[in-house]
């Protein structure tokens, strides 16, 4: 079970996704209140989260819940996931892709349903470790970081010891979850800062 490992956090790292606005012109089109979607969402969003909602049950509520019809909860649903998928840090990605004869490689991501079949068509990442279920999405274990349990539930997935495996994520409360878990944590500034913490990671004894 010894082995060196380096797991990412998606959103933010292996991803970036800047915001796009797409919720403050729903609100604008639904004559919302600025801030109120989310709020009478706030159950959704946290039961997608948690894989408490398949995304059929996902998109009835929005609809429901913002007066949209189906086509209307389409486009509504279609502007979240651009958001939410952004784009890939490519150079990262590439780097990440020559790690895999030289560690044990995961992903730990909170996510929603149906992220994993979306980001794997559109990026690949399952083509990054060594088996799918190295990547642990929450909506699929029911735990989000920072709880200690998703990184146990990450570190048992990996067959790797905390104490040998480095966390990278651009939340500074995931990064600090990670190290009160036993693992070591790098806080996600930018991609020369993260290889140069990543090989001296890998070149500790």
């Amino acid at each position: 079970m010894e082995a060196r490992c380096v797991m990412f956090d998606i959103g933010g790292v292996l991803e970036t996704t800047p915001a796009t606005g797409w919720d403050e012109e729903w609100e604008r089109r639904l004559g919302l209140p600025p801030g109120s979607m989310h709020r009478r969402l706030g159950d959704v969003w946290e039961a997608g989260s948690l894989g408490r909602m398949t995304e059929s049950e996902v998109r009835g509520r929005v609809g429901a819940v913002l007066g949209l019809d189906v086509k209307g909860t389409e486009a509504f649903m279609a502007d979240l996931w651009d958001e939410y998928l952004g784009s890939p840090n490519e150079d990262l990605i590439a780097y990440v892709r020559g790690l895999r004869t030289r560690c044990r490689l995961g992903i730990l991501s909170n996510s929603f349903v149906g992220a994993r079949e979306r980001e794997q068509e559109l990026y690949g990442f399952g083509d990054l470790v060594e088996d799918v279920r190295d990547i642990v999405y929450s909506h699929e274990i029911g735990i989000g970081k920072p709880a200690p349990e998703a990184f146990a539930v990450a570190c048992e997935r990996l067959r790797v010891r905390p104490a040998d495996c480095l966390f990278v994520d651009d939340a500074e409360a995931n990064v600090l979850a990670a190290e009160a878990a036993g693992m070591r944590g790098l806080l996600f500034v930018g991609n020369t800062a993260t290889v140069a913490g990543i090989e001296e990671h890998l070149a500790r004894r």
